[in-house]
């Protein structure tokens, strides 16, 4: 996929655009935990993403908020509880989180060869 005559170093690359918004260790794993449920709420999120502290999970959370990923939405006050799904923007990733989710299952038959 090399392109001639293109002189542009890694970081001014799509790629690494694309990098803000799915780099991170958790950041995939969380967005295709609600690609694949819709809605989720935190201790949801942190079952299916097992190897998160809450304290990570809250940032990454945040993070994602800030960057247009996901929705945080209250559905009531007391007790707290909170919803989150993905934006317009974030399900525009369908198709690459399936692609790898794919990708992962063709390995898993290659192992088993």
């Amino acid at each position: 996929m090399k392109q001639e005559g293109n002189e542009k170093n890694i970081l001014q690359s799509g790629f690494s655009k694309s990098l803000k918004f799915i780099g991170g260790n958790f950041r995939l794993p969380i967005l295709y935990a609600l690609m694949i449920n819709e809605k989720m709420r935190f201790n949801e999120l942190k079952r299916f993403v097992s190897n998160i502290s809450a304290r990570s999970l809250t940032m990454t959370l945040r993070e994602m908020e800030d960057d247009g990923l996901i929705v945080r939405n209250e559905i009531s006050h007391f007790p707290l509880c909170v919803e989150y799904s993905l934006t317009k923007f974030a399900s525009t990733l369908f198709p690459i989180l399936d692609d790898i989710d794919e990708w992962g299952d063709n390995l898993v038959d290659k192992e088993e060869e």
